[in-house]
């Protein structure tokens, strides 16, 4: 890997943390086109076993880049083969580019709250937050249409249906993720998905 690589990869996710409205399951998307269609660092397997590693950890969504981050890391100085050094190089890929991937947007977003708070009435202020839920919504589809598109290349009529089901249920009700989530648990494993 080259200095003018990192560097890039390093600008590319700090981009990405101001694009990151609905957290970092919203540019899986775009952090698949660049790191595994554009540069090839990853697999299609690589980088949908990331998503998942990271998903199952205990913590917030954003780790996803630190694994992916320790991945490119670790396989571009030759795994673990290689010794200390590609552990070194994947845990300093890791932080590099959970740092640009948080301070950009953490940034941003203390500055925000500052400047909502003296103008949390206005109308342009209102109108901003109810225009960024079907935007987060979005977001969060086209991840979801990614992974399951990477694992199952068949479209599956049920996963949609579940799909479709959950995102009513999430604009409509009050019903926690948590729920949904062990609901969809349970529809995969009964229905075999």
């Amino acid at each position: 890997m080259t200095w003018q690589l990192w560097l890039d990869l390093h600008l590319h996710f700090c981009m990405l943390s101001l694009l990151a409205v609905g957290g970092a399951l919203a540019i899986i998307p775009e952090m698949h086109r660049y790191l595994v269609s554009d540069l090839q660092l990853m697999t299609e397997t690589a980088f949908s076993q990331s998503v998942t590693l990271s998903q199952i950890a205990p913590g917030p969504n954003i780790l996803l880049v630190a694994v992916m981050g320790w991945n490119i890391g670790l396989q571009s100085a030759g795994g673990f083969e290689a010794g200390t050094i590609a552990i070194a190089w994947g845990l300093f890929m890791a932080l590099g580019l959970l740092t640009a991937a948080v301070l950009p947007s953490s940034l941003l977003s203390y500055f925000m709250v500052k400047w909502l708070q003296v103008h949390q009435h206005a109308r342009s202020v209102r109108a901003f937050k109810a225009g960024m839920v079907p935007l987060v919504m979005g977001l969060m589809l086209s991840a979801g249409w990614l992974l399951q598109t990477a694992s199952n290349p068949q479209t599956d009529w049920r996963l949609l249906l579940i799909c479709g089901l959950s995102m009513v249920l999430v604009l409509k009700t009050r019903v926690h993720l948590l729920w949904l989530m062990l609901g969809g648990a349970v529809l995969g494993a009964v229905l075999g998905l």
